[in-house]
């Protein structure tokens, strides 16, 4: 969805100054200037600036220019990560709600894990879990393991980082 949009942007800006830059190279050789520069240059000495057409035209170029601002600045697909490309023509993506449960459940088979609570971020998987009747150590390094093998199974392009956190749960 925003490729397309910065793609047409550029491929027209590019034609266009390629253009006028061969235009004002060939100005500068000696050689006149191309014929429809010279009949623009002359139409737009005798327009005003507050002509209708003038006016129109500014107002589709700031409005042109804001659409391409805010696809710029807004975020794009971030709840899809990107999966390793293992075919070069297809592109995969995962929902990071997706994966969240998908690890959730791989640290539910972890001996000791009364409850777990998994979020997957851009960049950083973190794990808060409650530990019932094991050793805290014994229950985070499983843990670790069980999550760092589960994060490598999902095939994400760039591998994210893992933060697990394990405590008893409150005494009542």
């Amino acid at each position: 969805m925003r490729r397309a949009p910065a793609s047409l942007a550029a491929v027209v800006l590019l034609a266009g100054l390629a253009v006028l830059l061969y235009d004002v190279v060939s100005v500068r050789a000696g050689q006149p200037g191309m014929a429809w520069r010279r009949t623009l240059s002359d139409e737009l000495a005798g327009t005003r600036v507050d002509d209708t057409a003038v006016l129109a035209g500014a107002a589709v170029a700031a409005l042109l220019g804001l659409w391409l601002l805010v696809l710029a600045l807004t975020p794009g697909e971030r709840s899809v990560l990107t999966m390793r490309p293992d075919v070069p023509q297809v592109r995969a993506g995962l929902e990071r709600s997706a994966a969240a449960l998908v690890l959730r459940d791989r640290a539910m088979e972890v001996p000791g894990v009364r409850s777990v609570r998994v979020k997957v971020k851009r960049h950083k998987v973190k794990a808060h879990a409650q530990a019932h009747f094991r050793d805290l150590d014994e229950v985070r390094s499983d843990l670790d393991a069980a999550l760092e093998e589960g994060i490598e199974q999902l095939g994400l392009a760039r591998r994210p980082g893992l933060s697990v956190h394990v405590r008893r749960p409150a005494k009542r």
